[in-house]
């Protein structure tokens, strides 16, 4: 498995909620690790109270919890929690080469490029795509909890 400090490791960085981790997310990991023949993959988990205020409730799991189930699938590198106030700053701290992000990602979205490139930042962002995703999305699934 790659060091982060490795020269040639791409470091690719992804972000979400992953509460409770299903077939979706899994497939979004490993979307990331293909990025790169070398990818050092980054995880980040939204905090408990950004996720109440961008889905309107708590998750069912606590942020704590959801690091612990993304560690446990094994095809993550590194798995940190995101700001709390300041989305931005736990980006620059890991220092991405590239971004992933899911297709239904837009919380931050519209401004992740601009606030990325005024600070400094050119980090590549790209879109990944769907797995299947009429079926798994947590709120399709809440009683089918992974993991």
């Amino acid at each position: 498995m790659l060091n982060y400090l490795d020269k040639k490791a791409t470091r690719v960085m992804v972000f979400g909620t992953f509460d409770g981790v299903h077939a979706g997310h899994l497939n979004f990991f490993k979307q990331a690790k293909k990025i790169s023949p070398n990818s050092f993959l980054v995880v980040s988990i939204a905090r408990d109270k950004n996720v109440l205020k961008i889905k309107g409730k708590l998750p069912f799991y606590t942020e704590k919890q959801r690091m612990n189930l993304v560690k446990k699938t094994g095809l993550v590198n590194k798995v940190i929690l995101g700001g709390v106030d300041n989305y931005l700053a736990h980006i620059l701290r890991e220092n991405p080469d590239i971004i992933c992000l899911g297709y239904d990602q837009k919380a931050y979205v519209q401004e992740l490029r601009k606030d990325l490139k005024k600070n400094g930042f050119l980090a590549k962002i790209i879109r990944l795509k769907p797995y299947k995703k009429k079926i798994y999305k947590n709120h399709l699934l809440k009683t089918k909890r992974v993991l």
